[in-house]
């Protein structure tokens, strides 16, 4: 593992209890940064904490609840002296149905988690970064929000909002010191997985051309050096992660 300089440098993760969050929080931590995992599981949350020892602090909140967001963004400064990076990872897949058969309550819970969740945590970190004129925000999108997948409406149309929000706030950011870019992986075998058919999943594979899921550390590499301070000159990009299926 290429090791990065986050030396005296503070970092929020949401959804840090596993999959991608964890190991772009292993990658972190294991790069000298101070970690701070947000995420709703409690149990995981503290197995995360353990695993990346002493000195990471945990705080457990839903990500869509605008509130709790506010509170943990102003504990963990409290606790860090300041946050330095933000790693959006925190979201859900939503069910599969075609889109005029889509759940109305399942809809408004990917947008909530996927989207305006991480709006809420955007916003909620970029006023401690602006006091230091420093920070890096990294947002995880996906290549569904590039192109589209069928039976996945809504997970589309929320990732496609988290391109369209980060370059909208790397724009605005682009005459101070923050970074904002995001990344858009294919699919990554994760615990998300659970929440998607067999069906969608052989579709997801069958877009790849390496002929693979991405793993968990391919993912973390590239989000700590968007988060490191050599990622100076790329704001409001989008980096693409998908082996091989992104076009464009």
């Amino acid at each position: 593992m290429n090791q990065l300089d986050f030396s005296n440098r503070t970092a929020v993760v949401t959804g840090g209890a596993t999959g991608i969050g964890f190991a772009v929080a292993q990658r972190l931590a294991a790069s000298g940064a101070r970690v701070a995992l947000w995420d709703r599981d409690a149990t995981r949350l503290a197995s995360a904490q353990s695993a990346l020892g002493k000195g990471t602090v945990v705080h457990t909140l839903d990500v869509a609840d605008a509130s709790a967001v506010a509170a943990a963004a102003a504990a963990t400064q409290a606790a860090m002296g300041g946050i330095d990076v933000l790693v959006c990872s925190a979201g859900i897949a939503g069910p599969n149905h075609m889109t005029w058969e889509y759940p109305l309550d399942a809809w408004r819970q990917v947008i909530d988690v996927n989207l305006n969740g991480l709006f809420y945590c955007n916003r909620a970190v970029v006023p401690a970064m602006q006091k230091r004129d420093y920070g890096r925000i990294v947002n995880i999108a996906s290549i569904a929000g590039k192109e589209g997948n069928p039976t996945a409406s809504a997970y589309s149309a929320s990732k496609a909002g988290v391109i369209g929000l980060t370059k909208s706030l790397g724009k605005e950011l682009a005459k101070t010191g923050i970074r904002v870019n995001c990344v858009t992986p294919a699919a990554v075998r994760t615990a998300i997985f659970d929440q998607i058919s067999q069906q969608h999943i052989d579709f997801m594979l069958s877009k790849i051309p390496l002929g693979r899921f991405g793993g968990v550390d391919e993912i973390a590499a590239m989000v700590c050096w968007l988060a490191s301070e050599d990622c100076s000159f790329s704001t409001g990009a989008v980096f693409d992660l998908s082996g091989g299926r992104a076009t464009y």
